[in-house]
């Protein structure tokens, strides 16, 4: 994600500002910038394996964590390649992400993957998250935001409130964490949970969801652009300003409308997300979860038909991750493909497989 500065990012609003408080401010952002970059730089250069590998298969206190991974690294994985895969234990979905560097010279984006059993059912959590300005907010999103949506005392009962509470709740927490810093990193969340059969896809920014249901690729998000009409209502409503500066931003800084951090751009930049739900049925197939790294060069309909094409998800994965960087992404790359085995969940109860059998049969 690019994070664009200019002279005049100092005008955040439709209030003029004066000349100097203006040009001081500009100079503030500027010095910040460079060194957010020379310390990005002496990161990567210390640390890049740790900051690539940012997925997290950790086991909570609480209920019951139960994931199986495999991870690997090939000879590219110097230039910031990663890629693994996990099962849940009844083996009805299996996932796969990959994660790739790429032309950019520090690795912004960091995932998620998380399943569970809370209180007797089914959880599986899936993000990507796809920072901007630094690093600090995704990596706070990857380590923070779903211990915290499944501790919500809703999470079950009421999940789409569970999820727009906590989303907005980890983004304040986000940047209490760096009042005393002179950063003013963002980050995307594009997540999607799994509740026994039903499926809750939560979008901030520009990362995207898409799914495949009986082959036709179906977007669970839409990005959050600030010439979007409604976006730029919004913006405009609270006082803030959406320029051209070689794609649209908000106060000329930043290109998408809604994120986590970017404590500058509040309250137009916000971090509240659009939810949809659906159940998940016969008819699904794959879901495709990635940064804009992948989605700037392959169209929804591409990302499906490639992710049908392995028989693996890691495999999926890793193709759709390869695809974005041969057709020339210039950005981190990452993307999790969660692929329905639908035989499993028959296997496991035949007298469904047997009803859902004879409905398939009656919609043809």
């Amino acid at each position: 994600m690019v994070c664009g500065i200019l002279i005049r990012a100092g005008i955040f609003t439709k209030r003029l500002l004066p000349f100097n408080y203006v040009r001081r401010k500009c100079l503030q952002r500027v010095v910040v910038f460079h060194s957010q970059f020379v310390a990005n730089r002496v990161f990567r250069n210390k640390y890049i394996g740790m900051m690539v590998d940012t997925g997290s298969m950790s086991t909570r206190a609480g209920p019951s964590v139960e994931d199986t991974v495999s991870h690997k690294e090939d000879d590219s994985a110097r230039s910031g390649f990663v890629t693994g895969g996990c099962k849940s234990e009844d083996e009805r979905l299996s996932c796969g992400y990959s994660s790739f560097r790429g032309k950019r010279v520090t690795m912004e984006d960091f995932y998620d993957i998380k399943t569970s059993t809370i209180d007797g059912r089914s959880v599986c959590l899936f993000g990507i998250f796809d920072g901007h300005g630094g690093s600090r907010a995704a990596e706070y999103l990857k380590d923070h935001l779903f211990e915290n949506l499944m501790k919500h005392p809703k999470f079950l009962t009421d999940t789409k409130l569970a999820i727009s509470e906590t989303y907005q709740q980890t983004d304040a927490e986000f940047l209490n964490s760096e009042k005393d810093n002179f950063r003013d990193d963002g980050s995307t969340a594009s997540t999607a949970v799994l509740v026994d059969n039903r499926l809750y896809v939560a979008n901030v920014g520009d990362s995207r969801t898409v799914i495949s249901k009986a082959g036709k690729a179906i977007a669970l998000s839409e990005d959050h652009k600030p010439n979007r009409s409604d976006e730029r209502k919004r913006i405009e409503n609270a006082g803030g300003v959406v320029m051209w500066a070689g794609t649209w931003r908000v106060g000329g800084v930043l290109a998408m409308s809604r994120a986590f951090g970017n404590r500058m751009l509040k309250p137009f930049v916000v971090a509240e997300p659009e939810i949809q739900d659906q159940e998940i049925d016969e008819e699904t197939e794959v879901l495709v979860l990635a940064s804009d790294g992948l989605w700037d060069v392959v169209q929804n309909e591409d990302a499906v038909s490639l992710a049908r094409a392995e028989e693996g998800a890691e495999a999926a994965a890793r193709k759709l991750t390869e695809a974005a960087f041969n057709r020339g992404s210039a950005d981190n790359i990452t993307c999790i493909v969660v692929r329905f085995n639908h035989e499993k969940r028959h296997a496991a109860n035949p007298d469904k497989a047997s009803t859902a059998s004879s409905q398939h049969e009656q919609r043809q």
